[in-house]
């Protein structure tokens, strides 16, 4: 098998790229994450028309430190419900899908270990969509009913992050897996792009219902064309050519193990998966804080609604999918064409998508009033942070292909945290929404970002390990 160091096979030569099976893999993957969050943000838009505007809101205090910049649009349609939730309740609604997420991570990895990837990330999706088609109803029903249908939800997706990364220690070669694994996790930021905006239109011209039919029938159009072309290995697929069956069967004839029973102490002692585990921390942090406490304070602060316009929310994660492909290529291409190390490609990509963000988030506490400079920040720093996934989160398939879906289940359990803790600690370090008190919300942020860059740099790995293999020989990259 051709290691880093060592030239393209025949194999490799002949297995094409065009309309090849591993691509349409990544290209219906892709499509798969953009449903997977577009079913997650989707309640974020649809929320503010969900709640009757003449409802009190006690904890949103304004500050009176800068200028009010934002324009009231007129309403166009308000034929859906309305609901009487306050600011705390709004909360628990928006926050309850993680605690169901946080539940499926590890028991998805095991699972999709056990009988594959395709049927388990297939049926997380379908439920997930079927269950927001009901979204309506639980509304009516009241916050309780809503809150528990969207943590319903979130063990539906909890299982697919896991799942594709098991699939993929099947499908993906190494010097192509960076990109493969880019291309299909990119439909995450994709999928924030489009579904922000175009659910700010359906509520806009119909009403918010219509985002959760809208958006539920999709994910189950995906579930059928998921099942009909995906096969979990490419042994069992019926349309890939003989020359890539076997291009990636000799690319991986050294890397995957065929023990039955997890090495669950090597993991859990493993110091290169608590590297990544730790990382992900920190990069999960300052990106919820990017998501959802920038443009709080934004409101709050600078008194500018970024919500208000629709192309303003999305272009932050329009870089994010862009910078995201481009490091995929840019990635597999320095250790294909310049020999580059895989922990060398690695470290370098994560120290770029970890530290550009942090420097910006500083800034944008920094800024003064000027909520333009605001939104080129926000910009920037989840642009940059496009270039992780060529970093530290595919490093689970360097270092123990066999295992990549249960060592995501536990670092995306750890990563999971900030969702549910990270605004609660914004809010208690902000009680009198000052300027100076944010500016301490951004530079813990920042920092916990550094640490993870540093943690990950010092302790990460990029071969498989001993204990991944049944000979217990690693190879090396």
């Amino acid at each position: 098998m051709a290691s880093d160091s060592e030239p393209a096979s025949e194999d490799r030569l002949k297995a094409r790229v065009c309309c090849s099976a591993r691509y349409n893999l990544a290209l219906l993957a892709l499509f798969g994450f953009f449903v997977v969050y577009a079913l997650r943000v989707n309640l974020s838009v649809a929320l503010v028309d969900m709640v009757d505007s003449n409802t009190t809101f006690p904890d949103n205090r304004t500050s009176k430190e800068c200028p009010e910049h934002s324009t009231h649009m007129k309403v166009h349609n308000r034929t859906g419900k309305k609901y009487q939730w306050d600011a705390k309740t709004q909360g628990w609604i928006l926050g309850s899908f993680f605690y169901g997420y946080i539940v499926t991570q590890i028991p998805g990895g095991y699972i999709a270990s056990k009988i594959g990837g395709k049927l388990l990330l297939g049926l997380g999706i379908l439920g997930t969509a079927v269950l927001t088609l009901f979204t309506p109803v639980a509304a009516d029903l009241g916050a309780g009913a809503l809150i528990a249908l969207r943590a319903l939800e979130g063990l539906g997706e909890g299982v697919t992050f896991p799942a594709m990364h098991a699939m993929w220690a099947s499908w993906a070669p190494p010097l192509e897996r960076t990109k493969l694994v880019s291309i299909s996790y990119a439909g995450a930021h994709l999928g924030t792009v489009i579904s922000l905006p175009l659910s700010g239109i359906i509520c806009y011209y119909m009403n918010w219902t219509y985002v959760f039919y809208f958006f539920g029938v999709l994910g189950i159009l995906w579930f059928i064309l998921w099942m009909w072309f995906v096969s979990d290995t490419p042994e069992t697929n019926k349309r890939i050519s003989h020359s890539e069956k076997e291009y990636i069967a000799s690319s991986l004839k050294n890397q995957l193990s065929s023990q039955k029973s997890v090495p669950w102490v090597p993991i859990f002692k493993s110091l290169p998966v608590w590297a990544i585990a730790v990382v992900l921390f920190s990069y999960t942090w300052t990106y919820y804080t990017l998501l959802t406490l920038l443009p709080t304070y934004m409101k709050t602060i600078l008194r500018f609604d970024v919500q208000e316009n629709g192309l303003l929310s999305a272009l932050p994660y329009f870089g994010a999918w862009l910078c995201m492909i481009l490091a995929g290529q840019a990635a597999d291409h320095l250790r294909a064409k310049w020999k580059f190390s895989t922990i060398c490609v690695r470290r370098i990509f994560t120290f770029i998508g970890m530290i550009g963000p942090a420097v910006f988030l500083v800034a944008a506490g920094f800024i003064g009033c000027d909520y333009s400079l605001a939104v080129a920040f926000l910009t920037i720093s989840t642009t940059l942070g496009g270039f992780c996934p060529s970093g530290f989160f595919i490093n689970h398939l360097d270092i123990a292909p066999s295992y990549a879906g249960i060592l995501l289940g536990i670092t995306n359990t750890f990563a999971t945290i900030p969702g549910m803790i990270g605004p609660v600690v914004a809010k208690s370090l902000t009680p009198n929404n000052t300027v100076r008190e944010w500016q301490t919300v951004f530079c813990i942020g920042a920092a916990i970002n550094v640490f993870g860059a540093v943690f990950f740099s010092l302790f990460a790995k990029g071969e498989v390990q001993n204990w991944a293999l049944n000979d217990h020989h690693g190879h090396r990259n």
